[in-house]
């Protein structure tokens, strides 16, 4: 007989779990803006607006709630990667990524106004296919960030374990390097404002 409840070691989760999911929003992101234009080609085609914009309103839909998934399970893990890659530029991504959040919200309640007839909805789905690119826009500015906070500043090596061939190690002599590079990039960072003044 099969138990009615999950075993937790059954469950296989990605851990950590935020890049795993962060590559839905960027791809939906991308894909909004094609599927916006491809449903005002199917309706000045003669589709019925509701039905080829529902579409489209199911993708922003979807953007939406994995844009807030990404953002939650980034704040979990925000405290362990912080150590390594400094908060400036973590808080430079985060904030990009709540920026994704807050404006995907906000193109999503302007695309479900293109289900509505009429002039509204006319008005509602040009405007809804333009703010998409506003969501590709920033969906890549967030990849970009978080792909620098990885590939740039060793974001990674919060959660490698020592002894793997080939990995990051976790033990003291690592943590030192990374408080050293981090420490030194932040001096860079101060550095490049005082210039910039």
């Amino acid at each position: 007989m099969l138990p009615l409840t999950p075993n937790p070691e059954s469950l296989v989760l990605p851990n950590p779990l935020h890049p795993a999911i962060v590559h839905f929003p960027v791809v939906l992101a991308v894909l909004l803006p094609l599927v916006a234009v491809g449903a005002l080609w199917a309706i000045r085609s003669g589709a019925r607006p509701v039905r080829a914009w529902s579409i489209t309103t199911a993708v922003a839909a979807a953007l939406v709630l994995s844009a807030w998934i990404a953002v939650e399970t980034g704040e979990d893990q925000e405290e362990k990667v912080e150590d390594i890659v400094g908060e400036a530029r973590l808080d430079a991504h985060a904030d990009a990524g709540e920026t994704l959040l807050y404006t995907s919200a906000g193109i999503l309640v302007i695309v479900a106004l293109g289900l509505m007839p009429g002039r509204l909805g006319r008005g509602a789905r040009v405007a809804g296919a333009v703010g998409t690119l506003a969501a590709a826009a920033l969906a890549y500015r967030v990849g970009a960030s978080g792909g620098e906070l990885v590939y740039k500043h060793n974001a990674a090596s919060a959660y490698a374990t020592s002894g793997v061939a080939g990995s990051y190690t976790t033990d003291s002599t690592a943590t030192d390097g990374n408080r050293a590079r981090r420490e030194s990039g932040e001096n860079r960072e101060k550095s490049d404002d005082a210039d910039g003044r």
